[in-house]
């Protein structure tokens, strides 16, 4: 049988690890040569490589960093050299220095709206001449910081809360030459980065928080990597042609629960 995606091209950002490498593998089982970038991950990228290529689709790592958006127009150069089209295009990696905004450093603020702002503008406008002719698919990761009030959270929420803005002014337009433009919001998800910040950021035990998070999510689990890749996989096949614009807000319904429901545990009753 012919795979949903088959014959098409998808680029991945920081898809070396974590939800880029969730949505890489998944985008390979549907059928997609697989692009994926990467900024110091060799090893892994290459890892990531042959499992995309076990699924047998062609798979390419290129080194990228996002922190200079000049970087971006001759991998997508290279790219078409050896596919000579993008269909989907997955704009997933972020960075950020963690710490409080009255505390962040003019290089941090750079460095953070560089990556996911102007590298994401970049990156479309990169894509565009070899997306265009075709159904394009453009996916932004963003994050619950993009509207709650994160410690530490404060200026890559900002950065998300721009790309959130960027998505809709997209696919505004570029809807009139068949290219989507849509987003991913996931909630609290179980990554190595989760771990990080929970531990390292807010000395939380990491399996008693991801437990008492679970408790006040009304599906009453963490949500996971194949969650995320779901989602883009649905969003970037030909059923989610006339979706556009939007965000979806990906957290088990977390964010729906008010506060009130939570006191005295009830946002825990089984």
């Amino acid at each position: 049988m012919r795979k949903p995606l088959e014959g098409r091209v998808a680029v991945v950002t920081g898809g070396a690890r974590g939800i880029g490498r969730g949505i890489a593998l998944r985008l390979a089982r549907e059928g997609a040569h697989c692009v994926i970038t990467y900024r110091r991950s060799a090893e892994l990228a290459a890892a990531v490589v042959e499992e995309i290529e076990r699924e047998g689709v062609k798979g390419l790592a290129l080194p990228l960093e996002l922190a200079q958006p000049s970087q971006v127009p001759p991998v997508f150069e290279r790219i078409g050299k050896v596919f000579g089209r993008v269909d989907i295009l997955v704009a997933n990696a972020a960075a950020t220095s963690f710490r409080p905004l009255a505390d962040q450093k003019e290089h941090n603020i750079r460095r953070t709206f560089a990556i996911s702002v102007d590298s994401f503008i970049v990156a479309v406008q990169a894509a565009l001449p070899l997306m265009r002719g075709r159904p394009g698919r453009i996916v932004v990761i963003s994050g619950i910081d993009s509207f709650h009030a994160m410690p530490g959270h404060g200026l890559l929420g900002g950065a998300k809360a721009a790309a959130e803005s960027l998505v809709r002014a997209f696919a505004c337009e570029l809807g009139p030459e068949g290219i989507t433009v849509n987003g991913v919001n996931p909630g609290m998800v179980a990554t190595d980065s989760s771990r990080l910040y929970l531990e390292g950021g807010l000395g939380h035990d990491h399996q008693a928080a991801m437990a008492e998070v679970a408790a006040a999510t009304p599906v009453r689990r963490i949500g996971t990597v194949d969650d995320v890749a779901d989602c883009v996989a649905w969003i970037v096949s030909d059923g989610a042609g006339f979706l556009t614009g939007q965000t979806i807000l990906l957290d088990g319904g977390l964010t729906i629960v008010s506060p009130l429901a939570r006191l005295g545990g009830a946002g825990k009753r089984d």
